[in-house]
């Protein structure tokens, strides 16, 4: 399977469309509704979390924000499908950023994330995730301080 991103028009049924299922499944995800978004995966599903935090069920994503956010949420800025992808097996990245607040309450917007999913027959076999959280962390810790300037100022 090639891995560029494929620019094509939304499915005539969007329910059946990679990108349409991984965005609702975020949506539901976020809110959090882990047992509503148990809807689109796969019995077998695989998750490795930030941090290489390996998990198996929706509810233990929301689990785990709960412990690291008082609340979080994503502003999906991209939804790629995958150049080669079929309706047999998919590859789709949600790109964008998380808003929320720290459990002290501190509000932060702006963190960037890159998930990857893998999707089989219309559901999610496999789901990665990365973000900025740690280094987020670490500054507000004390122990690293962020450039935010461009990487061409």
């Amino acid at each position: 399977m090639s891995q560029s991103p494929k620019e094509c028009l939304p499915a005539a049924d969007t329910s059946t469309d990679p990108r349409w299922i991984v965005n609702e499944y975020l949506r539901i995800l976020m809110i959090p509704d882990p047992v509503a978004a148990s809807r689109f995966v796969a019995p077998d599903l695989r998750i490795r979390f930030t941090g290489g935090r390996m998990m198996r069920q929706p509810a233990e994503c929301a689990a785990f924000n709960a412990s690291r956010y008082a609340w979080v949420k994503k502003r999906i800025e991209k939804t790629e499908l995958m150049e080669g992808s079929s309706s047999a097996e998919a590859v789709v990245y949600s790109l964008g950023t998380l808003h929320g607040a720290w459990p002290d309450g501190t509000p932060f917007e702006g963190n960037r994330y890159v998930d990857r999913y893998v999707l089989r027959d219309g559901l999610i076999t496999q789901m990665e995730v990365w973000n900025d959280s740690a280094e987020w962390l670490l500054v507000r810790a004390g122990l690293a301080t962020l450039d935010t300037a461009p990487a061409d100022a």
